[in-house]
Parts: C-alpha cells; structure tokens; sequence
C-alpha cells in the first residue's frame, strides 16, 4: 500500500524538501526493497516521514520500518508501540525487533549495536529488502571519529561511517549523514511529527555521550561537526586510494591459494611504502578468510615491520597474528594460513 502522501512545508532549497528528498534518496529509487531502522528519536522519525513522502511522490520501492528492542529499558517497548503507531499512520508496514537472552556486563553499548545491526539484516532478508537505511548524521559522525580519534585509530577508522557499506549482503545507507541534527530535530517540531526522548542519550556512563557534551567546547575552538565530517570525507578518499594501490600491489604478487594457504612474495612488502605493505598483508588475511578487526591494528604494523626487515636481511621468520601463522622463508616468501591448535603438557 503506498504511503500517505505528506504535505511540504519546506522551502525548495531545504534537504528536506521535495528536490532534496529526491537526491537525499537517489541510491534507493532501484532497490527491491528499503528497510528503515526508527527507534523513535527525532532523527529517525524524521527518516520515516521522509521516506513516507518520497514514496509519495512516484512509483519506489516497498518501504518497511522496524525498530529494536534491546530489552535495556523499560520504557523501549512503548517507544517500539509509538513508532509502529506513527508508521500505521504513513501506511507503512512495521516490526519490533527484540534483542533476547543474556546481556553482556561490559561493553554493552557495543554488544547492542551488533545485536541491533544482526537483527536489522535478518529482517531485511525476511523482508525482500535489498537495502537498510539509518538516521545518523553529520553530529554522529563527529562524534564518531573523535571516539575513534582517541582510540588511536588508523586512516580506516578515522574516515568514519560511510554513507554506503555493505553489511552481510544489504547495503546499509545513511542518507542524513551530511545533516546537522538539529535541523532533523527543528523540521520536526515544524511540521508537527512526533518523536521520543531516549534518556540514555544523556547518561554519562556511554562514551558517546561523555563525548557529546564536549562537542560544543570543542566547536567554540574552531572544531565544529561539519570540519570533523570534512576531515572524515577526506580520510576515506585517502583509505580508498590507498586500497586501490594495495590491491594492485598484491596482484602483481600473483598470491597462490593453496589447501588453505595463502602464499605471495615478501618482495611486495619491501618494495612497497610501509602503510601499502601494511594493507597488503592485511589483505591478505582477509583473502585467507583470517579477518582481522580494527582493534588490532598495532599488532598488525609490529608484524608488518618484522616482515619488512627479515624480508630486507634474507631471514627466516615465524610469528603469529589474530589466529593466523605467518611464517617468511628464507627464499622469500610469505606463507600465511590458521594458526595451529596449541598442545598443551599434561
């Protein structure tokens, strides 16, 4: 059924009017199928009256709406009831997905983002939906590469969220990620939608949050979101050239995959600059089916360098690396496949 059309009340150039909806959502306009995540917050609910009136405005694709419930407060199961009102309303066919079991006692906001994220991808497949669309925005961005600032994180990390990615074969797009959120947050009062206050995004013990209230001191230094997001753009085209570069280093190694193990010269790591080589070896983790997360990333550059030198000295060299053995021959090559099982004495 389609959505009921919203009347705008924008003015033309506004991202939200009709024109900005219709370069807001362009990547949407061939996808079998959209699954909007909505948790009720104003960024969100502003996602799903968006959509409703894109969709209104020619022939889309199906639009579904869910919304996770972590089962942290009580109060999420009433905020799922008002957004699955608020889609009825649109006509728009909505879920609440429940996050069951046991609960980690750390870590959890990170524990219920991948929770939400698995629940979010199985509903899309359940769905027919081909693509996942989120609310996040240009304040989440910012905040997200200062938290991964001071992680230490490398280029990859400090390109931040994508506007495209790929999660298990949906692609998940983040069409307000160039937006402020209190222009989501002034459309809303404007045009009258309803939305709900999540009240841990003012509970100080989650880093987002700590981070949040720094934002505005670090803006009044010259530091805004929008110059954060800058330098997140940037990042990711330098991330994505050095990725090219890297592949194209790798393939000249003409790697050999053989009974599970990945074979290539060490030349390419020698001749190559270290944060090249550094990509190439991460690759060919990833290529062995050895994946290797982002907090490792340290462990991954000492490997790197050890390579480097024995590789330049003609030495031999066993080590290994997120359950991964990598071992350098004398002859100088590579050989990267699982760690075997380690025996313990009796």
């Amino acid at each position: 059924m389609k959505a009921r059309a919203v009347a705008p009340i924008s003015p033309p150039d506004d991202p939200l009017s009709d024109d900005g909806l219709e370069r807001l959502f362009s990547s949407l306009n061939e996808a079998p199928g959209i699954l909007a995540a909505v948790s009720g917050g104003p960024d969100s609910m502003a996602l799903m009256q968006s959509l409703a009136r894109w969709a209104s405005l020619g022939r889309r694709p199906p639009i579904h709406v869910a919304t996770v419930d972590h089962g942290l407060r009580p109060e999420a199961a009433d905020e799922a009831a008002f957004v699955a009102r608020e889609a009825a309303l649109l006509s728009l066919p909505h879920r609440t997905l429940a996050w069951s079991g046991q609960k980690p006692v750390s870590g959890i906001q990170e524990a219920a983002r991948e929770a939400r994220y698995r629940l979010l991808v199985e509903h899309a497949r359940e769905a027919a939906a081909s693509h996942l669309v989120t609310a996040h925005t240009l304040d989440d961005q910012a905040e997200t590469v200062m938290m991964r600032l001071s992680r230490g994180s490398g280029l990859s990390g400090l390109a931040g969220m994508r506007r495209g990615t790929d999660r298990q074969g949906i692609r998940h797009v983040r069409p307000f990620l160039g937006l402020p959120k209190s222009h989501l947050l002034d459309h809303c009062r404007q045009q009258g939608w309803r939305f709900v206050s999540d009240p841990s995004n003012a509970d100080e013990r989650y880093a987002r949050v700590r981070w949040r209230r720094l934002m505005p001191l670090l803006a009044a230094e010259g530091l805004t979101a929008e110059r954060l997001a800058r330098l997140a753009e940037r990042a990711a085209q330098a991330d994505e050239a050095l990725d090219i570069k890297a592949w194209e280093a790798f393939d000249r190694g003409e790697p050999s995959l053989e009974a599970g193990t990945l074979s290539f010269p060490a030349q390419i790591l020698t001749d190559e600059p270290f944060d090249i080589a550094l990509r190439v070896l991460e690759l060919a983790l990833t290529q062995a089916g050895l994946d290797l997360d982002n907090s490792r990333l340290r462990r991954l550059e000492a490997c790197t360098e050890r390579l480097r030198q024995a590789a330049g000295a003609r030495e031999a060299l066993s080590l290994t690396i997120a359950g991964a053995h990598l071992r350098l021959t004398q002859a100088g090559r590579v050989y990267l496949g699982p760690e075997p099982p380690r025996h313990r004495g009796r």
